[in-house]
C-alpha cells in the first residue's frame, strides 16, 4: 500500500538518482499531497511530528508531506521538483537563520511564498530551550535519565564560561541520535501557554 514514505523515496530517486518523475507524481496524486514541508534534518521532523500529534493532527492523512532533506543545501533541488514547475505543491519550511539563503533561493526556483519559511535564530533546539526555559529543559533531561551525562559534559573545560542555555544546546548535539530524541521530548513539552516558536508557527500554517 502506498504511503508517505513511498512518496519520499520516489521523490528522492527522482531528485538525486536520476529516476523518472512519474512514480513521485503518481504517488502524490494518490495520497492527495498538497503541501511539502522541507526540513533540514531528522530532529526537526521529530519535533514537528510530535507537536502535530499533540494537537491531534495526522499530517500525512491531511496531505502534508514532512520531508527531512539531510541538509539545507538540498532545498533547491527538492523545491524545484516540488514547486510550480514540478508537482505543483505548496511549500513550507523550517530552517536556521544561517541557512535562510538556501531556502530563499529554493523558494524562488519553486515560485513559492517566502512567508512560508519559518526561521530559527540559531537552530530549533535553541528556540525550544529559550521557550521552555533552562530549568524546565534540565528537568526533562533528568526525566530522560541523561542528567549524569549532562553533568559529565558540563565539567569539560570547553563548557566553562558558556551560558547554561548554550551548554544545554551543545549537549543535545553531542551524541548520535540525541537531537532526534530531544526533538520529540522538547516539542512534547510545549503547551499553549508558551510563547509561539517557529515550530508552532509552522504547524499553525499547515
Amino acid at each position: 500500500m502506498a504511503d508517505m514514505a513511498s512518496f519520499r523515496e520516489a521523490l528522492a530517486a527522482w531528485t538525486f538518482g536520476g529516476g523518472p518523475a512519474e512514480p513521485a507524481r503518481r504517488l502524490a496524486d494518490g495520497l492527495r499531497v498538497h503541501t511539502a514541508v522541507l526540513l533540514e534534518g531528522l530532529s526537526d521532523s521529530a519535533a514537528l511530528d510530535t507537536l502535530a500529534a499533540a494537537h491531534g493532527r495526522d499530517l500525512a492523512a491531511e496531505g502534508v508531506c514532512v520531508l527531512p532533506m539531510g541538509g539545507a543545501m538540498n532545498v533547491g533541488r527538492y523545491a524545484a521538483n516540488l514547486g510550480r514547475e514540478g508537482l505543483g505543491l505548496r511549500l513550507a519550511g523550517l530552517c536556521d537563520e544561517a541557512e535562510r539563503g538556501y531556502y530563499l533561493r529554493g523558494w524562488q526556483l519553486a515560485g513559492a511564498e517566502a512567508a512560508d519559511i519559518h526561521v530559527c535564530v540559531a537552530d530549533l533546539e535553541d528556540e525550544l530551550i529559550r521557550t521552555l526555559g533552562v530549568d524546565a529543559v534540565r528537568d526533562l533531561v533528568e526525566a530522560q535519565g541523561d542528567l549524569r551525562a549532562l553533568d559529565v559534559f558540563l565539567r569539560q573545560p570547553a563548557q566553562r564560561g558558556r551560558t547554561a542555555h548554550r551548554q544545554l544546546q551543545r549537549f543535545l548535539g553531542t551524541k548520535k541520535g540525541r537531537k532526534i530524541h530531544y526533538g520529540h521530548v522538547l516539542a512534547a513539552a510545549l503547551t499553549p501557554a508558551h510563547p509561539a516558536t517557529p515550530l508552532t508557527a509552522l504547524l499553525a500554517g499547515l
